[in-house]
């Protein structure tokens, strides 16, 4: 893409989520083509977001790393995007269901880095990221689909404006997490209450630490690297939930402990 259509795309998504305002296309002289495009655009999207004041970015999303994702999105592959400082809350955390477009809840399996994992470590592999996760733990990944209607969206366009992110709600972080076959544990969703979903970690590329290893990886392809004390959530094991007001929600993940949100 031209420098000048990079920007004019990020301005516009940036314009979109900051106003709450459904966006219905971008312009095709904006619109990315391909998956790496779609990352240039993001990259300038959330220095704009920075710029405006919703502060520095403090970790990543993975999306579509599970069999049930890809199936519901009906897009093949995983992508990333980034996570702001403010949007990130602890344990249980009471949110205005006004103040997203169309807000939807997953459930997910978070890790938070001890370590970097610099470019030069490539190609980084579920063993190799091990000994860069100092904690994880069950999380809420809150997405908002701030679209006219996301599924006529081609996938470069929902990369670009992070992958639906909007917000994290982590639990307790469990630094014994070697104790646990990530893998094998279970997590699942309550909705006020009832249970609309639950899976194992495997979903997730096999295990969590795939997904983890594809993001350190994929990142350095744009000059950026995962560091110490950021946050990465892996993929959500159920499918996407969309909510309404008053709704309680409630994600816990098998020895990883548990998250929830309040709507009002």
């Amino acid at each position: 893409m031209k420098p000048e259509a990079v920007e004019r795309a990020a301005r516009i998504i940036a314009d979109n989520r900051r106003g709450r305002i459904r966006l219905q296309h971008l312009p095709e002289r904006s619109r990315p083509q391909t998956i790496d495009d779609a990352y240039t655009v993001q990259a300038r999207m959330n220095a704009r977001l920075t710029a405006s004041g919703l502060g520095e970015t403090v970790g990543w999303k993975i999306g579509c790393t599970t069999p049930v994702m890809q199936e519901y999105m009906n897009i093949h592959e995983c992508a990333y995007g980034a996570v702001f400082q403010p949007t990130v809350y602890r344990n249980h955390v009471k949110l205005r269901h006004a103040d997203y477009v169309e807000p939807g809840v997953e459930a997910e399996i978070a890790v938070e880095l001890c370590a970097d994992l610099p470019a030069d470590g490539r190609p980084w592999t579920r063993d190799s990221v091990a000994d860069a996760v100092g904690a994880a733990m069950a999380s809420i990944e809150l997405v908002d689909a701030r679209y006219a209607d996301f599924r006529s969206f081609d996938t470069p366009t929902l990369v670009t404006d992070n992958f639906f992110n909007a917000a994290l709600v982590l639990g307790d972080p469990v630094t014994d997490w070697r104790s646990l076959d990530l893998g094998a544990v279970t997590g699942r969703m309550r909705i006020n209450g009832a249970v609309v979903g639950e899976g194992p970690g495997s979903l997730i590329m096999g295990h969590p630490f795939e997904a983890l290893a594809w993001l350190a990886n994929r990142v350095a392809d744009f000059g950026h690297h995962l560091r110490a004390g950021e946050y990465v959530t892996l993929g959500s094991v159920v499918a996407t939930h969309w909510i309404q007001r008053c709704d309680l929600v409630e994600v816990d993940v098998d020895g990883l402990g548990k998250a929830s949100i309040q709507f009002d």
